[in-house]
């Protein structure tokens, strides 16, 4: 079977500063990126915890969310009204 390379969008070329040129794959638990444009090639080991997802405002449990300070904002008329 063969490997499924997916471009990376918005990515930009560190040899050739083109962007969206950037392939991505995983083979045998190395992770690979590579430039259709130029020669660049990249290779690196897959870490255990690199499919973690990051910790954000969005994914966070609902109770930490409830404890942000939440404040009440007043509109006021530029007019003076």
């Amino acid at each position: 079977m063969a490997v499924q390379k997916r471009f990376i969008a918005g990515a930009i070329c560190p040899r050739c500063a083109e962007m969206d040129r950037i392939r991505a794959w995983e083979q045998n638990g190395i992770r690979y990126r590579d430039c259709v444009n130029c020669d660049f090639f990249e290779q690196a080991a897959i870490a255990d915890d690199a499919h973690d997802e990051l910790e954000t405002r969005v994914n966070r449990e609902r109770e930490e969310q409830r404890n942000d300070n939440i404040q009440t904002v007043r509109i006021l008329d530029p007019k003076g009204r």
